[in-house]
């Protein structure tokens, strides 16, 4: 059951989003006839505006759960707020503007659609150069960019990514990148990596004389680990960035880096992210790792958001494992740097093991080879240190990935953690009953 707001209305929600002024609360009450009726009631009462309300069967208790987003520019909303508290069963404050208090949690996705609601939130966008961009002064090259991150910018979750026509400097440079690159990845590169790149020539249309299109590469990625490619129109907090990772999204940008350094870019580019990263999202223990520092995210304090945020660096960006007694790259930033590919295997770095809790405090460089990287034993080791360090962030709630309705369960009460044992019970069964036939 979902109550929709018109164009209209979803313009201003979108305003008020994004100037901070709404909170959104989840509550039950008591009586589940007429709840929702008396729910808004209190608000009308207090004369709150809401821009989106939605009614759901409820996870924790039988009956509805209710969302209701709040634009907290009229109306005595504290008043309203504070009497929904006092007649709800479940009572729960979600905002982008948080504080830290008891009923209060900052604001994340909780179905693939909330996407939506923060791509366009982003720190800077994509045709946005620092003065000592290699393309700062080229008006070509950054009215190009503007192109791509217009493309990103009015992108909508369910909708076709639309295809680029590349140019032909474009693909040279992609060219220079792609053979420079592909000539390490037999020795430097991790066997993950190396396993997925040909399936990529195969399927994708990797070649140094070809840009893959994101929908393509989307499309395979879905296929074999359920990751998908959503174009990001310029950088996106950390927070926002890894909840995407809870619903295996990867925010891709599509636009390539300047033609006169291609061995050189100062932020995330097209080869950056489909030759660093792609490959290892194919791959399912790694699928499996990246979303488990997605889901830690959500509901996070903004001191968890840093440590998650720095251990998503030094492994998904910059991590090096040990297979078969060597030391192989399996972070996209080393993947997709000719230079820092081979420093990183070199005698010159420090190496530490992978520890999530140290990891996640230590300080790093952002515009020089990294003096220091953490070795991960294998992917399948890094995970469950991943799932042990979530375990320990401070949070009222536990979360699970639906992958049949690509949604987020807040595993929170005692009825839906039984309900979920159920479903757990009757997949072994089926396990047990499937292995006692071997």
């Amino acid at each position: 059951m979902a109550n929709h707001i018109s164009e209209k209305e979803e313009q201003e929600k979108k305003k008020s989003m994004a100037a901070g002024a709404s909170i959104s609360i989840i509550f039950s009450l008591e009586n589940e006839v007429g709840a929702l009726a008396e729910g808004l009631r209190i608000f009308t009462k207090y004369k709150c505006n809401l821009v989106h309300i939605e009614s759901r069967s409820s996870m924790r208790l039988p009956g509805y759960e209710f969302m209701v987003e709040i634009d907290t520019k009229s109306g005595d909303v504290d008043s309203a707020l504070n009497e929904i508290r006092k007649n709800a069963t479940y009572f729960q404050i979600i905002t982008r503007d948080y504080k830290d208090t008891a009923d209060t949690l900052p604001w994340f996705p909780v179905n693939i659609k909330d996407l939506d609601k923060f791509a366009n939130q982003i720190l800077s966008y994509g045709s946005e150069l620092d003065s000592d961009h290699p393309g700062f002064t080229d008006q070509v090259y950054r009215a190009r960019r503007k192109e791509f991150a217009d493309i990103a910018f009015n992108y909508k979750h369910g909708t076709p990514i639309p295809t680029v026509e590349y140019t032909d400097v474009e693909k040279k440079t992609w060219g220079t990148v792609y053979n420079k690159l592909k000539s390490l990845y037999k020795t430097h590169a991790c066997y993950e990596h190396n396993h997925v790149f040909p399936l990529l020539e195969e399927n994708c249309g990797y070649s140094p004389d070809n840009i893959p299109q994101l929908q393509t590469v989307s499309d395979f990625l879905k296929s074999v680990t359920g990751f998908t490619l959503r174009p990001v129109a310029g950088l996106l907090s950390s927070r926002d960035f890894l909840a995407g990772l809870a619903f295996r999204v990867f925010h891709s940008t599509q636009y390539i880096r300047h033609h006169t350094k291609p061995n050189y870019t100062p932020e995330p580019d097209v080869c950056h992210e489909l030759l660093g990263h792609v490959p290892l999202f194919a791959d399912p223990a790694f699928a499996q790792f990246s979303q488990e520092i997605g889901l830690a995210s959500l509901g996070a304090s903004d001191e968890y958001i840093q440590k998650l945020a720095t251990c998503y660096w030094f492994t998904v960006e910059f991590g090096i494992c040990r297979q078969n007694g060597e030391l192989k790259a399996y972070g996209a930033g080393l993947l997709s740097s000719f230079g820092e590919l081979e420093w990183c295997l070199s005698d010159g770095p420090e190496l530490r093991a992978f520890e999530p809790a140290k990891t996640g405090v230590t300080e790093y460089p952002i515009t020089q080879h990294q003096p220091l990287y953490f070795v991960t034993e294998s992917f399948e080791d890094a995970k469950q240190k991943m799932i042990d360090f979530a375990a320990t962030i401070p949070r009222p709630f536990g979360v699970r990935y639906d992958p049949y309705t690509q949604s987020i369960q807040l595993l929170d009460s005692k009825y839906q953690i039984q309900k979920l044992i159920t479903n757990i019970n009757c997949e072994i069964r089926t396990l047990i009953d499937a292995f006692s036939k071997f």
